[in-house]
């Protein structure tokens, strides 16, 4: 998998778990404040259903409770009460127009959950907009780099690699009569290019990603930061690099070469030299 590819997965998950822990505490709140009963009235429910009845009672007794329930019919603090079936029923005050809609808590509450989650989503849209690969123009997608027969006539003049800014990218000619020896260290997208006669490098070292400079006397591209040194078409010729120079895969269109900067392919192992080209000048560095 794609390097690019796993980081945007990463920032998806980042993003969805963000969303969650913002959206958890609210659930959370709604779930505890409906349908519960407080700690008194599940007390009272209980000694209702579990205590015995009581015994008939007396004359006086009978005389107190219907005074009892006179006077528990009387409204307190505005609030009627009335006997149903025997019991006793008192009917709750009016609720809060406030408290039966939403409070300014609420809405406060709700207005900020709202604002983070809009930044959320505008920060993760923003990453995966700058992240994801251009599929046409620009590093990342294919690049286009000129007919194949001018490339190689200015490379011829100048005796050095033509360099495309936008695939941060020298190509470079590559011997037919050697193709035979590439086909047992290249894969086929590189190799496809080699057939055509051309060769993409990504100018980054493989070391520390420096970037790597063509050298005119020695013919060779050589890292200015630790001193790894490579051939015309790429092979690790010395210094701390792990590999030679990583490649693109190219091909060759109607309208010119296109460079795929999109597949990075990992460059040869050490000890690869396929073109057999050694330096042909003092070195650079």
């Amino acid at each position: 998998m794609e390097p690019r590819t796993v980081l945007l997965i990463g920032v998806s998950v980042l993003l969805i778990l963000a969303l969650l822990l913002v959206l958890a505490p609210t659930a959370s709140r709604q779930r505890s404040g409906i349908g519960s009963l407080g700690r008194e009235a599940r007390r009272a429910d209980r000694s209702a259903t579990t205590s015995p009845a009581r015994p008939p009672d007396g004359g006086a007794v009978a005389r107190a409770r219907v005074t009892q329930t006179k006077a528990g019919l009387e409204p307190v603090g505005g609030v009627p009460a009335r006997s149903v079936g025997g019991g006793l029923v008192t009917f709750a005050a009016p609720a809060d127009p406030e408290a039966v809609g939403v409070s300014r808590r609420q809405f406060f509450n709700r207005g900020i959950l709202a604002s983070q989650g809009l930044a959320f989503g505008a920060f993760g849209a923003a990453v995966i907009g700058f992240l994801w690969p251009s599929l046409t123009g620009g590093f990342g997608g294919k690049v286009k780099a000129g007919q194949l027969t001018d490339v190689l006539g200015q490379i011829s003049e100048k005796k050095q690699p033509f360099y495309v800014p936008e695939a941060r990218a020298y190509i470079n000619p590559y011997p037919e009569v050697t193709l035979a020896r590439a086909k047992r260290v290249y894969s086929e997208p590189i190799v496809a290019g080699m057939e055509k006669g051309v060769v993409a490098l990504f100018q980054k070292c493989p070391h520390l990603g420096c970037r790597v400079p063509w050298c005119q006397t020695s013919q060779w591209f050589e890292c200015p930061c630790h001193g790894s040194k490579y051939n015309r078409v790429g092979e690790k010729k010395g210094g701390p690099a792990p590999r030679g120079m990583d490649r693109f895969p190219v091909d060759i269109a109607p309208d010119g070469i296109v460079i795929n900067t999109g597949i990075v392919v990992q460059g040869p192992p050490i000890g690869t030299n396929t073109t057999g080209q050694e330096a042909e000048g003092p070195n650079c560095g």
